[in-house]
């Protein structure tokens, strides 16, 4: 069976998230997904979850390389505790140009780096979960070998932080196969074909080095799903992830899913227009079949049969997409059961 989580736009501020996840929650979904972009992941995970009792709250992908370990250490441990251990801790590492220009922060190899971040916060994490052990890392990036007992917040009763890692490439698919606790599929990776021929065996790849103590990696795909109470409300949900889908398919670090099923000059089409400033015309230049492969479409009474049958047997989570319109999360909440008892 799925775990089905929701996700936040991402425009949705502080003031608003509050009520976003009571909705979540009230809806039946398992858990829910915050970003890390417009706003701060950390703020709107802490206010989501004191929000809430039951669902989980993960940040999809909190952007890593601009942040000390420690801080998000330190961060993490505290939601962990408000929470009761209901919070998970997305990682990704974004690309090179936000990290340098908009951050102004240190570049990393992306797969070696998050390695090497995965291991610095366990081992902070083992540390504050017994202070006795001495705090003792060191990496080719990153060197933690100081933690006072003043500055060490100790154990809390739940457990350790998961630690999931959205991974796009084969080398962070590898690493994610072999440190994290599980992947966040991007949107473009999660059709069946892309998940059974590219992400899967450079999952297993991974998980050939993989610790024994780990528990068995999570799959979740971020998938876009258009979706409603009526016919009408779906077409207009397909409109607008196609612009979506369009923007995201002109940046070339997400070509491999179109390249898979020969695509690629779609993609440069998209590249093209960016270039032009012809942002209108991009929708348009995305056709119905490649829509069709990353993007679930259907009523609500649809979803359960669509859903199974795309992914049973790949993937142990689903998003599903939360109604923009709250006069429809009843219909939405059906759905939700609908899709546990299929």
């Amino acid at each position: 069976m799925f775990e089905i989580f929701a996700v936040t736009p991402e425009n949705l501020g502080p003031e608003a998230i509050g009520d976003h996840a009571r909705r979540v929650e009230a809806m039946g979904y398992d858990g829910l997904f915050v970003p890390d972009a417009v706003h701060d992941g950390l703020v709107l995970a802490a206010l989501a979850l004191a929000a809430t009792s039951r669902i989980r709250v993960g940040i999809s992908v909190l952007v890593a390389f601009p942040r000390s370990p420690m801080n998000v250490a330190l961060a993490a441990w505290d939601l962990q505790r408000l929470s009761g251990g209901r919070f998970e801790l997305g990682l990704g590492t974004q690309v090179k140009q936000n990290i340098e220009e908009r951050y102004a922060a240190r570049w990393l190899p992306p797969a070696r780096g998050m390695k090497e971040y995965v291991g610095a916060l366990r081992a902070i994490f083992r540390s504050f979960r017994d202070p006795r052990e001495p705090l003792d890392f060191a990496g080719e990036y990153y060197r933690f070998t100081r933690l006072q007992p003043f500055f060490n917040p100790g154990p809390i009763d739940a457990p350790d932080v998961p630690i999931m890692l959205g991974a796009v490439g084969p080398r962070m698919l590898a690493t994610a196969g072999e440190f994290a606790d599980g992947l966040h599929t991007h949107p473009t990776n999660t059709s069946p074909r892309y998940l059974r021929e590219a992400i899967l065996p450079n999952l297993l790849a991974g998980a050939g080095r993989r610790d024994p103590a780990l528990a068995k990696l999570r799959i979740c795909a971020n998938q876009l799903v258009a979706t409603g109470p009526d016919a009408a409300t779906v077409a207009a949900e397909r409109e607008r992830f196609r612009g979506t889908l369009a923007f995201v398919f002109s940046t070339p670090a997400y070509w491999p899913s179109l390249e898979l099923f020969g695509w690629r000059g779609i993609g440069e089409q998209l590249r093209a227009l960016t270039r032009e400033g012809r942002w209108k015309d991009m929708p348009a230049a995305l056709p119905d079949p490649v829509l069709d492969e990353f993007l679930v479409s259907g009523c609500y009474a649809e979803l359960p049969a669509k859903l199974v049958q795309r992914f049973a047997g790949l993937v142990d989570r689903i998003t599903v997409t939360v109604p923009t319109n709250p006069e429809h999360d009843a219909a939405c909440a059906a759905a939700i059961a609908a899709i546990r008892a299929a």
